[in-house]
């Protein structure tokens, strides 16, 4: 009220109107005019009767209610110290995760659920939502014990998850006397940095005074990453077991992690129909966007890039106009695909559920900072649509898990005997399950007795993970698109069915349309390392075959758009490889126009299958050798390899290595360190896949 008063006073002073014409103004007020109008005795009368009725009849002021500080609320804590929500619910087991796309996870919380077998309690959690300068507090926890399950991405970097937490064991210098770990490693040979992140963190926390309790393990998804960790698993918990005295109580009941609640009556704006993160963020878009938060970005552009041939090569610009995502020319586009709707309905068929019914699954822990496996609540068929990975082969456990459900002995018995780890279960599991593709829908298919709870096969089912893509444009010429080159996978299995990749089939029907309704793609941008040189006229050698040619075309779009701003660009040069010239030479009109005008300094093709001897990208090294050697040890050139991971990148390094020896005069170790040390310099670089 007071404010009220104060602001119509403030009505009868004149205010200057910096605007205002000055000549406009009275200069004096007339000598003859009273000093008060009526207007001003009106005014005064008027505020006076409001100041009379404020103080006869306010109210009195209402007291403030005290609010309690919420430093200590459960919620906080919950959230941040892994310790005490431990001791709060009686555990001694943490695994802890770094994980990209979902198996780390995984591996931890069948960890975590094994340790009811041997009398303890565990919890698996995410090292991004905790303290872990906590650990040292571990030992305040009687027989307890850290298990790190860590995955290693790309060119041996930690996963997202766990940058934070490898960037404080790197710089940190932490006192973890007494505490117990182990570390189970997830990789891949074919690359260079085998499970570096997984050999870090075990060697790391052994210098900071952590006590090992059992040897790293190694996982190798190039081979049987699923076999790699049944065997260390079933060797670490006799291990614990010897190591804290404790043993296994024989338990091996299935053990629910979630409880099934329908829900009948609930509004359906409360219900997830395909979000990661907040509800019906897909309606309503805001940035930042990002892993939870995905932006939906139309297809303008999809078209084969091949001109024959029974593959489909293709090309799709997605349109960023407006969302504020910004890229460089080597990042990856990350897209949230959805499981093919046949596939889906079958198994509601099979298994005889109305696929539309609203249900949550809820965790049983209720301290847990996962509530849900996946966004809830939705729907059976959203679930199977868009969270859950119905096309890989399943895991073990989740053959273990189902097997109770099987109501045919031998069906049981089989499934049983796939997720053991006896030698004749882990060759059954790799030629019936893993050989022949089997995915769940082939499972219950050829278990015809297996007709487990849809909520329980829910549970099980890993989360459907977003497919990355390397970038085929530079935002500098391609600001508000981003373009991805890829092959649609489809192949035919040893059951005579046929597989087909989620993305890219996905993808391949992504449309722009002409009808008004625009055909979008959840995504959002993850950063790389692999990038042009700081210096443009540092030379570059780009060696890419297939769909490897998908980054360098950002590379080329960017170095032909500095020569356009007067820079001084160094020689870019490519090596491409494909099966034929005349069927799928990707990109070739505008590889050959860029080498017309100068962008390319040279465009090297290697054709595979155009005659009789194969001819591969490492051949085309080795004919050119010496200009090779030249730009890697005169010119500073960098190098960048991009596809396949297994065979190609390990040719070409080795090509490297031989044109070191011959032209460089070294031994082979001698050639191989110097190949690391370019690495090491940030001048040999990779971005490839197996």
């Amino acid at each position: 009220m007071s404010a009220f008063i104060f602001a119509v006073a403030a009505l009868l002073v004149p205010m200057a109107d910096p605007q205002a014409d000055p000549a406009a103004q009275p200069e004096l007020m007339d000598e003859d005019e009273p000093f008060f109008s009526n207007l001003d005795l009106f005014l005064f009368s008027l505020i006076a009767g409001l100041i009379v009725y404020w103080l006869i009849f306010r109210k009195k002021a209402e007291p403030i209610p005290e609010f309690k500080k919420l430093e200590s609320t459960p919620q906080t804590t919950r959230e941040t110290s892994f310790i005490d929500k431990m001791k709060k619910t009686g555990k001694n087991i943490v695994v802890f995760y770094g994980s990209q796309t979902g198996t780390a996870e995984e591996f931890a919380n069948r960890l975590a659920k094994d340790a009811h077998r041997y009398g303890m309690k565990g919890m698996s959690a995410d090292p991004e939502e905790y303290d872990l300068s906590e650990l040292s507090r571990l030992t305040e926890i009687e027989n307890s014990i850290a298990i790190f399950c860590m995955a290693t991405y790309g060119e041996g970097d930690p996963t997202d998850n766990a940058q934070d937490f490898y960037d404080w064991l790197h710089e940190g210098d932490a006192d973890f006397s007494g505490v117990k770990y182990t570390v189970f490693a997830l990789g891949n040979k074919t690359y260079e940095h085998y499970n570096a992140m997984g050999k870090y963190v075990d060697q790391r926390l052994a210098e900071l005074g952590a006590q090992r309790i059992f040897d790293l393990g190694m996982g190798d998804d190039d081979g049987n990453l699923e076999e790699d960790f049944v065997s260390w698993r079933e060797q670490f918990w006799p291990a614990v077991c010897e190591h804290f005295g404790v043993e296994a109580t024989g338990e091996e009941s299935s053990i629910r992690q979630y409880e099934l609640k329908v829900h009948s009556d609930l509004n359906m704006n409360k219900i997830y129909t395909g979000e990661l993160g907040r509800l019906k963020s897909f309606e309503n878009q805001k940035p930042p966007f990002d892993s939870k938060n995905p932006f939906l970005a139309p297809v303008t552009v999809n078209r084969k890039l091949n001109k024959a041939g029974d593959r489909h090569l293709m090309h799709l610009e997605l349109d960023i106009t407006g969302s504020k995502i910004r890229y460089e020319s080597g990042d990856h586009v990350a897209v949230y695909p959805i499981n093919d709707s046949v596939i889906v309905n079958r198994i509601g068929d099979l298994l005889g559920v109305d696929l539309d019914t609203v249900i949550s699954l809820n965790n049983l822990d209720e301290e847990s900072n996962k509530k849900h496996p996946f966004p809830c609540p939705t729907t059976y068929r959203t679930a199977l649509t868009h969270y859950l990975d119905i096309t890989n082969p399943p895991r073990t456990n989740v053959l273990y898990e189902l097997a109770q459900y099987a109501t045919e002995p031998k069906d049981q018995e089989n499934m049983r005997k796939m997720a053991s780890s006896s030698a004749e279960g882990k060759a059954l599991y790799q030629s019936w399950v893993l050989d022949s593709c089997r995915n769940i829908l082939a499972i219950l298919e050829d278990f015809p007795s297996l007709r487990p709870p849809i909520d329980h096969l829910c549970e099980l089912l890993p989360r459907l993970q977003a497919r990355y893509y390397s970038i085929a444009s530079s935002s500098k010429v391609h600001p508000n698109s981003i373009h991805i080159c890829a092959v649609v996978v489809e192949y035919k299995t040893k059951t005579g069915r046929v597989n087909k990749g989620v993305a890219t089939n996905w993808l391949k029907n992504k449309m722009p349309a002409d009808n008004g309704h625009k055909a979008t793609v959840p995504m959002y941008i993850r950063k790389s390392q692999f990038r042009l040189p700081f210096k443009s006229s540092n030379p570059v050698i780009m060696i890419g075959p297939g769909t490897g040619i998908a980054p360098f075309m950002g590379f080329v779009q960017e170095r032909g758009w500095l020569k356009e701003q007067g820079k001084d660009v160094g020689e870019t040069v490519l090596y491409y490889g494909c099966r034929y010239k005349n069927e799928d030479f990707l990109y070739q009109e505008e590889l050959e126009e860029f080498e017309k005008t100068g962008v390319l300094t040279a465009l090297n093709v290697a054709f595979s299958r155009d005659q009789a001897e194969k001819v591969y990208v490492q051949h085309l090294l080795k004919k050119n050798k010496e200009a090779v050697w030249r730009l890697v040890h005169m010119d500073n050139a960098h190098i960048y390899i991009c596809g396949d991971a297994r065979y190609m990148a390990r040719d070409v390094q080795n090509a490297f290595y031989e044109i070191a020896e011959e032209l460089g005069g070294m031994s082979r170790a001698q050639a191989v360190d110097y190949i690391k040390k370019l690495m090491t310099k940030g001048r040999y670089s990779q971005d490839v896949w197996s």
